[in-house]
């Protein structure tokens, strides 16, 4: 089975080689670990390998795990649904940039939350693209909108879009949504004022991370292609 290292060496390769394919940069992209259920043993390899961005879930898996991370790292990323009865919580954890905030009365009481602490904090709109019940995100017809009301609020900066692609056997299966999304950021791009900036294309994951990237991807989240399937066993 390979290390957690040889398995950081071939995502890097891999990525080297796509982005050198369609003609863009190779430090372009930044690779998010997705860390759920995996012990900070296995979080600490990674970022010893080379990884220094990771992302969680689940607010109260992140609590636990983030005190005993003694490697440095760049960015903590929360990428999991956020309910407004774990905002604070989260906050305390100081996450470089949320990824999942999807409607206005959520982006309203982080505000209200980041106001009361002084914080200003970077944020991805979420967009459902594949039109899955079972899918958080905003519908894609009301992005624009949600996005230009968020970047009024005084305490948020909206920092781009994310999705979560669809789940296909075909590489064509999950190409659609990666590509929706990319033609919102773009819109939004071309509107861009103060309010907000469309700096971040969050989409692709362990099984479509490389069709994500020919459309336009600049965040991966990667899980499984790291660090071998999850346990739901235990964790530290």
């Amino acid at each position: 089975m390979p290390t957690i290292v040889e398995n950081v060496k071939a995502v890097q390769a891999s990525l080297k080689e796509k982005l050198a394919q369609i003609g863009r940069e190779a430090d372009e992209v930044l690779v998010v670990a997705v860390t759920k259920t995996h012990p900070v043993e296995m979080i600490e390899s990674a970022l010893r390998a080379g990884i220094k961005h990771f992302g969680e879930n689940k607010v109260q898996e992140a609590r636990r795990k983030l005190p005993f991370i003694s490697e440095p790292y760049e960015g903590f990323h929360y990428i999991g649904r956020l309910q407004t009865n774990k905002i604070n919580a989260l906050l305390e954890l100081e996450p470089v940039l949320i990824h999942s905030i999807d409607s206005m009365d959520l982006a309203w009481n982080l505000n209200k939350r980041c106001e009361a602490r002084g914080r200003v904090q970077d944020i991805l709109v979420q967009v459902n693209t594949t039109d899955e019940q079972s899918k958080s995100g905003c519908e894609p017809e009301e992005t624009i909108e949600l996005v230009q009301q968020i970047s009024i609020l005084p305490n948020l900066r909206v920092k781009g879009l994310m999705t979560i692609g669809l789940m296909s056997d075909t590489t064509e299966g999950m190409r659609p949504s990666f590509r929706l999304l990319k033609e919102l950021f773009d819109e939004l791009k071309a509107r861009e004022d103060a309010g907000y900036e469309m700096r971040w294309l969050s989409m692709g994951m362990s099984g479509d991370y490389l069709t994500a990237i020919e459309e336009g991807a600049n965040i991966v989240r990667l899980g499984s292609v790291l660090f071998g399937e999850r346990d739901y066993g235990g964790m530290k």
